[in-house]
């Protein structure tokens, strides 16, 4: 890979011809459309918190540089940002009054068309050190994917679009990375993170291929349409939405992909579905609620999904007092099963460390979670009674 180190361009080069794209959180050229500043590997804009971007002027106003920034040089002899994208696409919003935000100075803001000649020159005359680099893609993406330690770090689905970059990638992203796109809403119902990070896309990639994304994406690399990725996704959403009437927050993140597999030619009433989500997710002994939907899918076999409160040990320990005296006033085991038995465990008092808190009243049957509902039985009677 052959690099080339460029000290000759200024901030006012970079800026001729600044176009961002307020729609997609993108800046989309400079260098007069010799430079492409958001390839499709690429990132959104995240800078655009009104501190780092800020951050980023602010710091030409005082000379400070700002960094090494890297291009590409393409085949038809432009350039892309390879590293820099974030800084720049700052920097161009600031000097072409692109959604416009303000830098302080003396306590007061100032846009670029109020600051003081030399400061505005100031800016736009602050010179940049670029390498540009030329070389194979699998060179240029590993290199990428290395220079993007610092800053802002990658998430796995952006250094996978750096590597499978190519037209399936530009068109996975302009579905599933827009914010603008009309089923954003829907999808962020059931799907946890940023689109701007590619969580969605990536949850997308993770349900069409099973969990082998990068497998899907180097099939498809070339690939023109994206009809597969786009249709497996919605016929997932579309069936849980059918399912399951309920729009919480508890949706949002759970495995979705993998229970379409497993559940999607099952019969469900979405009545009664209706009525057991609202009856769990209102059950204080429910810890994960998220749970609730994989279990009722399951036809509630599996009660771990649910994380049912245990009892405390202050619980514990009173329940494992009383019923300890009560026995040996009666000459009797402290296992109330013991006790009832004709064996030589009949009259045995178990240590608190021999014993297990268990629900009377078993909780898949109303049994509270309480001091009221819970007694100390030895090991070996708990692990037998199971959930009768």
């Amino acid at each position: 890979m052959k690099t080339t180190l460029h000290t000759d361009w200024t901030v006012g080069d970079i800026c001729k011809g600044f176009v961002y794209d307020q729609n997609e959180n993108k800046g989309l050229f400079g260098l007069n459309g010799q430079l492409v500043i958001q390839p499709e590997y690429q990132r959104n804009y995240i800078y655009g918190d009104g501190k780092r971007d800020v951050a980023v002027v602010e710091s030409l106003l005082k000379g400070y540089p700002l960094g090494l920034i890297y291009f590409v040089k393409n085949e038809d002899g432009k350039y892309e940002v390879l590293d820099g994208q974030q800084r720049i696409t700052s920097f161009g919003r600031f000097v072409n009054n692109t959604w416009r935000f303000a830098v302080t100075i003396n306590e007061k803001p100032y846009y670029i068309d109020s600051l003081n000649p030399d400061q505005k020159k100031r800016i736009v005359d602050a010179p940049l050190t670029i390498y540009v680099c030329e070389g194979e893609p699998s060179e240029i993406q590993e290199w990428f994917k290395t220079i993007n330690m610092q800053g802002v770090p990658l998430v796995d689905q952006e250094l996978r679009n750096a590597s499978y970059h190519g037209t399936f990638v530009t068109l996975a992203r302009a579905e599933f990375s827009n914010t603008g796109n009309a089923k954003m809403n829907r999808w962020k119902t059931y799907v946890s993170g940023d689109p701007k990070r590619q969580a969605i896309l990536e949850r997308a990639l993770d349900w069409v291929s099973d969990g082998n994304i990068e497998d899907y994406m180097a099939a498809h690399r070339n690939d023109d349409k994206i009809a597969e990725l786009t249709n497996h996704f919605n016929t997932v959403i579309d069936w849980v939405g059918a399912v399951f009437s309920y729009v919480g927050d508890e949706l949002r993140g759970v495995e979705w992909g993998r229970l379409y597999r497993q559940y999607h030619s099952k019969a469900y009433s979405r009545d009664e579905v209706a009525k057991r989500v609202d009856e769990l997710l209102d059950d204080s002994q429910v810890a994960n609620k998220k749970g609730v939907f994989e279990y009722i899918l399951g036809g509630e076999q599996d009660k771990s999904l649910l994380h049912v409160r245990v009892f405390d040990e202050k619980t514990k320990r009173a329940v494992y007092n009383r019923q300890t005296k009560e026995a040996k006033e009666k000459g009797a085991s402290n296992c109330p099963l013991c006790a009832i038995g004709h064996d030589s465990n009949c009259k045995k008092i178990y240590q608190l460390k021999e014993m297990d808190a268990d629900h009377v009243t078993a909780w898949s049957k109303g049994g509270a979670t309480d001091a009221s509902n819970c007694q100390m039985l030895c090991k070996t009677h708990n692990r037998a009674k199971g959930n009768r």
